[in-house]
């Protein structure tokens, strides 16, 4: 074996902070090949832990679970049903579904390095988390039932031979449920005792079974006369001959009898279920599976030609019932010199149909049957007691189940589950002290069954998804031959029993649907995100095949969010509309001055995309470093996106303190919003009166992984280095300057400082989209023909349960002499349109002048940032024009002075019609670029949007996105 290198051993092994299980996992963390070659050198090392071969560790526990009590007692009632043939065909069938989940399991054990979980662990590997959680804790409490199964069939068998005998302690019910309680606590010493011990139980076991299964054999080859009245008469053609074909009675059938036979071919997952207590786990399950399902497989096609090939269906046990001259018989038994013919009546005691027991009868000694039938049913019982802690221990460390993880903790050097035994225990306990498993039987069939299916699924799922990473070095498999076998199991489901196989699918279903909603924090690199992929990459390069159609237009934002805890409120109102409808995107541009640490951005990656997905917000997340805002936002517009699958609408917060700042700032912010429209985006800005950005206020959801997490006794504090709050436009709350852009993390005391009355409003306005609106009106005021952006927007919220109970007003531009023409018009274009409105206002002194006091706001507004070139010479002007762009000139002003009291006065109609809506959507206004200054544009903006309620400016690209045609 190579050496491992120390320093990567040291360098993966888990920090305190991941309070790591015994093995030193935390829940759902895989190990990798380091990792576990580095542990399992310690533990050799230590030279503690046991490991078992192929033989001892999966052969031995394979056969012992196949070769059942089915083999003794029921297997000659099957060939007197079934004949010869069906029972063949039963048989083969039964091995066929056994063989080719043998094949699916050898293949996923080989695709990398089996811990412990046996089917567990090779189903959530392969499927990931919602199937392997399902599967496993069923498949765990089937193996604790099958215990009880097990221990009852012993105790039934020793209480049958104690009222032989007039040896009854009470009566047969209770002393079934002594000898049961007593059995399985001798079976639970031997399993604490060990594995090793519990191993040598095992082979002395297979010993007394071989034993067994060697005296049958012995038996058939020495007839004895005095059994020949039972119907034994060693082998014969005649016998052969008429127990080749079936003679079902009593509304038995070819699948009822299947039914009765399939649970005797079960167990084939034994040796996987110790697979963290094998050495080779990857080499011992192929080899031990198959080996085990071809021995056992070929012990029961033997039984079955022998057992008819050598016994009659039906015999009196009579030695007078001999052949008379007068008697016209024709049986097989005629010609060996005995008229069973009365049997035909029914009655008789013994031959295959009615004497559970003829295997004892053929046998050269018949106890040692007896004591196979006491070793199959306590070998199968220790492998299932065994089996389920193992498999249960494994899904408690993954931490699938919240509660469970109690369980998850070993002792000894094995890391034996005792805490799984003791449950095992008292769940078979249970089930021993009813003593009725005869409904149960049937659902723990299933439960094994459905295993099986999923096993075959994951081999066919992981070949379908093509992954690289599948790549198993047993070759002897096919993808859908895995998928033939999964289907078969299925069907033999329902064949077994219909009721108990749509009862195992119901409860797998709703631990599916439990898993799925708990989303565990689990990545195991599974066939299903390999499969999704394929899927995903097929369906975006078909789109981009497919020319944009009017009628499946959605707006794909990209919402310059910053980290996304920082604008909670512009996140919540776009993923409000974007849900399961559009993308979203959370675009960051990381200011830096200096070349970027691109390892704090990969690592802000998986903190912020953790943050989402806690929060549910159903976006992905873009960050770039560029040295402004307009920089970073060019490059997140033409580079974000794959194919179809591609922002068309910039999303931004209003700069509230625009005013405070540089205005270089304003000008990136306005270029950034021209840039947006050269590049045939649309632009929504959102507005709210007391700002969006909560950056700098203590303890608002830091962006912490929980191994970051700080001990209770102290405090971590999120700072935003950089602007004044309300820098709410600005996509990166940490303008440092330096390659360091992250949130400053302070470690701070228990101790709070209260917070100003401006921050307990922000922390207030900031959640007020995460609730319900309540009943209320969404006022669009629809000022200029966009596309139909601005009305597409107001629709895709009313259709949200948070905005249900909200209707939609509209406003538009109209002239008195018009208003009702104007009303009807828009009414009629609403409906042709499909969306639904409470009210339509045709604002007809739309374009009356504005209120004085009005217009000496907007002129004290935009007095510190005009040109005032008539105060200077012509020269001078020009250079500060130059170095200052955002300047307003005397001419501009001029020219833009109709445009200018529109804002103004759009802003008093505003406040009179919509100061109680709970939405306001209103067209926001362009202006052209290179003639209009960007604290002329900065300034209409402020003017139309302040002092209102929650405000979206909106402007589409012209692009048409509403459609009267179907």
């Amino acid at each position: 074996m190579a050496p491992i290198n120390e320093g990567l051993w040291r360098n993966n092994w888990p920090t305190a902070s991941q309070e790591p299980f015994e093995d030193g996992l935390v829940n759902g963390e895989e190990p990798s090949a380091a990792e576990e070659a580095a542990a399992l050198m310690a533990k050799e090392a230590k030279g503690g832990a046991v490991k078992f071969g192929w033989v001892k560790g999966v052969l031995v526990r394979c056969m012992l679970n196949i070769w059942g009590v089915m083999l003794f007692i029921r297997m000659s009632w099957i060939v007197g049903q079934a004949g010869i043939e069906l029972t063949i065909a039963i048989i083969l069938i039964a091995t066929l579904v056994t063989t080719i989940t043998g094949l699916s399991t050898s293949a996923i054990t080989t695709n990398g390095f089996v811990r412990g979980g046996g089917a567990y662990y090779l189903i959530s590997r392969s499927l990931g988390p919602e199937f392997g959680g399902s599967i496993g804790l069923i498949f765990a409490f089937a193996n604790a039932v099958a215990v009880a199964m097990y221990v009852v069939g012993f105790a039934e068998t020793v209480v049958e031979m104690l009222s032989d005998v007039d040896a009854l302690m009470t009566d047969e019910l209770n002393d079934i449920r002594i000898v049961g309680t007593l059995t399985v606590i001798l079976l639970l010493g031997i399993s604490v005792a060990g594995m090793e011990w519990e191993a040598k139980a095992q082979i002395v076991l297979l010993v007394i079974l071989l034993a067994a299964i060697a005296n049958y054999f012995l038996g058939t080859f020495i007839p004895v006369d005095n059994k020949e009245p039972k119907g034994f008469f060693g082998y014969h053609t005649a016998i052969l001959f008429e127990n080749f074909g079936p003679d079902f009675r009593e509304e038995e059938t070819f699948f009822s009898v299947f039914a009765i036979f399939f649970p005797a071919a079960t167990g084939i997952l034994a040796g996987a279920n110790i697979s963290g207590d094998l050495a080779d786990p990857q080499s011992a399950i192929p080899k031990g599976t198959l080996l085990a399902i071809l021995v056992t497989g070929l012990t029961y096609v033997a039984v079955a030609v022998s057992a008819g090939s050598c016994i009659v269906r039906d015999a009196t046990g009579d030695h007078n019932d001999t052949v008379s001259d007068t008697v016209n018989c024709t049986d097989a038994a005629c010609t060996l010199g005995y008229d069973f013919s009365i049997c035909k009546e029914g009655g008789c005691q013994y031959g295959l149909m009615n004497d559970f027991q003829v295997m004892s009868l053929v046998s050269y000694f018949g106890p040692l049957i007896t004591a196979g039938i006491f070793s199959a049913t306590l070998s199968s019982a220790l492998a299932s007691l065994v089996s389920a802690p193992k498999v249960f221990q494994a899904l408690c460390k993954d931490n699938i189940y919240p509660g469970l993880g109690i369980f998850a903790k070993g002792y000894g050097k094995n890391n034996e589950p005792l805490r799984g035994y003791v449950l095992t225990f008292c769940i078979g306990l249970a089930f021993i002290l009813i003593a009725e498993l005869n409904i149960i039987a049937p659902i723990i069939s299933n439960f094994f069954l459905a295993s099986y299916a999923l096993i075959n699924f994951s081999v066919f799922h992981a070949s379908l998804a093509n992954s690289p990473g599948w790549r198993p070095s047993f070759k002897y498999y096919n993808m859908w031959v895995s998928l033939a076998g999964s289907v078969l199991c299925c069907v033999v489901m329902f064949v077994i029993n219909w009721w108990a196989a749509l009862v195992t699918l119901l409860i797998i279903l709703a631990l599916y649907i439990y898993v799925g909603y708990k989303k565990p924090d689990v990545n195991w690199g599974s066939s299903t995100q390999a499969l999704i992929y394929n899927q995903a990459l097929t369906h975006c390069l078909n789109l981009s095949s497919v020319e944009d159609h009017v009628k499946n237009f959605r707006p794909q934002c990209l919402v310059l969010a910053g980290y996304p805890n920082s604008r909670p409120a512009l996140l919540q109102l776009v993923h409000s509309f974007t849900k399961n409808v559009s993308l979203m995107v959370c675009g960051h541009v990381r200011t830096v001055s200096r070349r970027p640490n691109f390892k704090d951005l990969s690592q802000d990656y998986v903190r912020c995309r953790r943050w989402l997905i806690k929060k549910r917000i159903k976006a992905f997340y873009s960050p770039v470093f560029a040295d402004n805002l307009r920089h970073g936002t060019q490059l997140l517009l033409q580079a974000v996106g794959l194919g179809r699958l591609k922002p068309n609408t910039l999303v931004m917060g209003f700069k509230n303190n625009w005013s405070d700042g540089n205005m270089r700032d304003v000008e990136n912010y306005i270029n950034t919003i021209h840039d947006a429209f050269d590049l045939q985006f649309g632009v929504v800005i959102l507005r709210l009166m007391d700002g969006l950005d909560i950056s700098h206020i203590p303890g608002q959801d830091e962006l912490l992984s929980p191994s970051e997490k700080p001990p209770k006794e102290s405090k971590d504090v999120l700072i935003s280095v950089g602007p004044a709050k309300d820098s709410d436009s600005d996509s990166c709350p940490s303008k440092t300057h330096s390659n360091q852009s992250s949130p400053l993390i302070i470690r701070a005391t228990e101790t709070k400082s209260p917070l100003s009355l401006t921050d307990q409003r922000l922390l207030e306005s900031s959640q007020m989209f995460k609730k319900k609106q309540g009943k209320g009106t969404i006022d669009v005021w629809w000022l200029f023909d966009d596309g139909g952006l601005t009305l597409l927007i107001p629709y895709l919220l009313t259709n949200r349960s948070k905005w249900g109970d909200c209707r939609i007003r509209v406003f538009i531009g109209g002239k008195i002499n018009r208003i009702d023409h104007d009303r009807r018009a828009m009414a009629t274009l609403l409906s042709r349109f499909r969306i639904d409105f409470s009210d339509i206002n045709v604002l007809g002194d739309i374009n009356v002048k504005p209120k004085k006091h009005n217009k000496l706001s907007f002129k004290e507004l935009i007095e510190p940032y005009r040109l005032k070139e008539d105060d200077m010479e012509q020269e001078a002007a020009e250079r500060l024009k130059a170095q200052e762009p955002w300047r307003i000139t005397d001419n501009e002003l001029e020219l833009y002075k109709a445009k200018t009291s529109r804002q103004i006065r759009l802003n008093e109609l505003l406040k009179e019609h919509s100061s109680s809506a709970k939405l306001i959507v209103v067209s926001m206004p362009l202006a052209r670029k290179g003639t209009v200054s960007s604290a002329l544009y900065m300034c209409w903006l402020e003017t139309l949007s302040k002092d209102l309620p929650p405000l979206l400016l909106v402007r589409g690209n012209h692009q048409s996105v509403l459609t009267f045609y179907s």
